[in-house]
């Protein structure tokens, strides 16, 4: 006869992790896997794998993780929060801990553990976590394993807000512009999860004895991990770090199955249909912003009728001027005539090198320019004001909300009101 498996199901912001335990609590199956906000469809793949790997035997299942509750209710499975879940985890198989530190996609947690339990969550912002990390590490056009490896190799380390992926950005473009190293911001980036960890978890409680690091990020980020220790000052005999320690909560959520209804694996699987078409209700949507395809096109045919007037620059001769606005994400250029024409623009991503993304501009302008066109004058705007200023003898250096002025003043004499976004 078979013995009765246990899965434990941890459904995250990010990823999905499945884990199947046997009855003396060894791993049979475990699979972690990014969903890209395909959830439904990642759980039905990962269970149905799981399903060739150990065949129809009998089973338990909980669910865990911040996307599990309206899962496991149209799975109809139990669900277990997933502090809870990491707990489990710890006394069963790392019970010397102290205190655990884990991070997840959009979750932190701090569990302190001796001298009685004391366990610690983040609100409802996912600043500090996974989900930070793999939004600056776009910024710094990479991902999380390459924001590791430029880190290994930082010099200094730059003070960045964590509280929020805005504030961290606010923090990190002008670095960038100012040609920061990329080593230095990736590994200012992990120091600022870590203190946000610290100060916003511990709160001032101290992290001392065994300190156990889990979850996905901590596992897969080595940098991440040594800006813990380094921090937190822990000799290496007091981190615990699990060979499974992005697997975690899964298997809380595994063993706390155990006290579960015993179903067959084949039961799961028939349940898998109306998964991928159940949705909830609960979910409050926004109205459209358009009634009609006439509304759109009378929005469209209204905001159209301000356009500068444009000339081909290959036939222009005369005295142009150049506008540069070097912001916080992406570069942009103008060149006009003595009438507001627009002679030449364009509109980038500055990739994190301002210089660079000003130097293709400039280059690839220099190309268009005929002989008889004249460049007298030139203006820069932006983050990246003073930087562009200096690199390239730029005439003038202009604060943006004025360039916004000047620009919608020649637009629309006697304007009253200006409202910009842009990427900072």
């Amino acid at each position: 006869m078979n013995a009765v498996l246990h899965m434990g199901l941890d459904i995250g912001s990010t990823t999905v992790k499945v884990v199947i335990l046997d009855d003396k609590d060894r791993m049979v199956y475990a699979c972690y896997r990014r969903h890209y906000a395909r959830v439904k469809t990642t759980i039905s793949n990962l269970i149905r794998d799981a399903y060739k790997r150990v065949g129809n035997r009998p089973l338990t299942v909980m669910v865990t993780g911040s996307a599990g509750i309206s899962l496991a209710r149209w799975l109809e499975l139990g669900f277990l929060q997933e502090v809870i879940a990491c707990h489990q985890a710890i006394e069963r198989f790392i019970p010397e801990s102290d205190v655990a530190i884990e991070l997840g996609g959009e979750d932190a947690k701090i569990t302190f553990l001796t001298g009685g339990l004391e366990q610690r969550m983040n609100g409802t912002c996912a600043g500090g976590t996974g989900s930070f990390i793999d939004q600056m590490a776009v910024l710094l056009e990479t991902d999380a394993a390459g924001l590791n490896d430029l880190a290994s190799r930082h010099k200094v380390i730059y003070p960045i807000a964590a509280r929020c992926g805005v504030f961290a950005k606010s923090d990190i473009q002008p670095l960038l512009n100012q040609g920061a190293a990329r080593e230095d911001i990736a590994v200012s980036v992990f120091q600022s999860v870590v203190n946000q960890t610290i100060s916003g978890l511990a709160c001032g409680k101290s992290i001392r004895g065994k300190v156990a690091l889990l979850g996905g990020p901590l596992y897969f980020l080595p940098e991440l991990r040594k800006r813990f220790q380094e921090t937190l000052q822990l000799k290496d005999e007091d981190i615990i770090f699990p060979d499974e320690a992005q697997f975690f909560v899964a298997k809380g959520a595994a063993l706390a199955s155990k006290k579960e209804t015993e179903i067959y694996f084949s039961e799961l699987l028939e349940r898998l249909p109306g998964l991928e078409q159940a949705q909830a209700q609960e979910i409050w949507r926004l109205e459209p912003l358009f009634a009609s395809e006439g509304e759109l096109q009378a929005f469209r045919q209204r905001h159209a009728r301000y356009r500068a007037s444009c000339q081909e620059l290959e036939y222009f001769r005369g005295d142009c001027f150049l506008g540069i606005d070097a912001g916080s994400t992406t570069t942009k250029a103008a060149l006009i005539d003595n009438e507001g024409n627009l002679l030449y623009s364009y509109y980038g991503g500055n990739q994190g090198s301002p210089v660079q993304s000003t130097v293709k501009i400039l280059e690839d302008l220099y190309r268009r320019l005929p002989a008889g066109a004249n460049i007298v004058n030139s203006a820069v705007t932006g983050y990246g004001e003073g930087l562009i200023k200096a690199a390239f003898s730029v005439d003038l250096g202009e604060v943006e909300t004025i360039a916004h002025f000047t620009a919608a003043e020649f637009f629309q004499p006697g304007v009253n009101f200006i409202l910009d976004i842009g990427g900072q």
